[in-house]
């Protein structure tokens, strides 16, 4: 059993379901056993001093749809929704239920073949707990990673990820995104592993809606989960974390920008340049003055990495003129607060 948390009409509705396996499909289905509404803490009682116990009529409910019904299982499911100071006493215990859980489960996966993971799934798995931008080695990796993965319907292994996915910050994001789509494939800069946000942002959006459409339509990742003509549910998520969030700016940029000037001096760091004056700064954007006033920081980082694609000497562009470019930038940038 698991707990489905779904947004109906903006509002977090949830339900109990459990994954089970249909032979004839071969494959894994989910079904719905029963509909907590909105607070799942309603259904839970509080008899006095440091005890709870479940509704009854829930309990009933679960006892003629689950054969063989684990109190210690679905108590899991609640545990987040009862109040803090029984959960503190009742904590030392509660944790023995919950290693007896993790065994069983364990004990029925370990027969199951890694093949029904996806390397979709592998990717999110490999960063959300790794942290792992790099996922070149994610092939040989052994299987006790993807453990929890196993025996689940595509349903319950979404669920899975948003609660994992709740550890993330707004900043990474976009970042997330990106890796777990194997973005960084379709570029051949040196940095597209490590610094995304240099890379030509148009170019990186389209080959971002075309994996997303790609999962979107791959039948063995949904497998019998209901299909439709919109975007599933559980990836409209992702397109969110990739258009409304930024890359991350700052330390791996600049210190990226710093090698790169580095690596091009020989002798010694030449003398600072006065000041660059704004008849220089939009001589360099080629944007009106007035328009670079009026961008705030999103827009105009947009911009730098669109004239840093152009005028990166990788790309053919003058090593002076990208960091010309980079100096603007940063004086502007100064300007327009956080």
């Amino acid at each position: 059993m698991y707990l489905a948390i779904n947004n109906i009409r903006g509002r977090r509705e949830f339900f109990i379901r459990d994954s089970c396996f249909d032979a004839e499909r071969d494959c894994w289905l989910s079904r719905n056993l029963f509909d907590l509404g909105s607070n799942p803490a309603d259904y839970i009682e509080y008899p006095g001093g440091n005890s709870f116990y479940l509704d009854e009529e829930l309990c009933d409910r679960l006892n003629d749809q689950v054969s063989d019904l684990d109190l210690c299982e679905l108590e899991e499911l609640f545990w987040p929704f009862i109040k803090q100071y029984i959960r503190d006493k009742l904590e030392p215990f509660q944790c023995r239920s919950r290693s007896k859980i993790r065994e069983k489960k364990k004990k029925a996966q370990k027969d199951l073949g890694e093949e029904q993971v996806h390397v979709f799934d592998k990717r999110r798995i490999y960063y959300l707990r790794y942290g792992a931008t790099d996922q070149r080695r994610i092939s040989s990796l052994p299987r006790k990673y993807y453990v929890e993965l196993l025996g689940k319907s595509r349903d319950e292994m979404e669920q899975y990820f948003l609660q994992l996915e709740n550890s993330l910050e707004p900043r990474e994001y976009k970042e997330y995104a990106y890796v777990i789509f194997d973005l960084p494939r379709f570029f051949t800069e040196s940095f597209a592993r490590s610094i995304p946000g240099g890379l030509n942002q148009d170019k990186l959006d389209e080959y971002f809606i075309e994996e997303v459409c790609h999962l979107h339509k791959d039948q063995q990742f949904w497998a019998c989960f209901p299909a439709g003509k919109k975007l599933h549910e559980y990836l409209r998520r992702y397109v969110i974390m990739f258009f409304d969030y930024d890359f991350q700016t700052g330390d791996a940029w600049n210190q990226y920008i710093r090698d790169f000037i580095n690596s091009r001096r020989f002798h010694h760091q030449p003398a600072a340049k006065p000041s660059m004056e704004m008849d220089e700064i939009v001589e360099i954007f080629g944007v009106p003055l007035e328009k670079l006033q009026k961008m705030n920081r999103r827009a105009l980082t947009k911009l730098y990495r669109e004239r840093a694609h152009d005028l990166h000497p990788d790309k053919g562009g003058e090593h002076d003129e990208f960091v010309r470019l980079t100096e603007a930038y940063n004086k502007l940038l100064k300007g327009k607060g956080k």
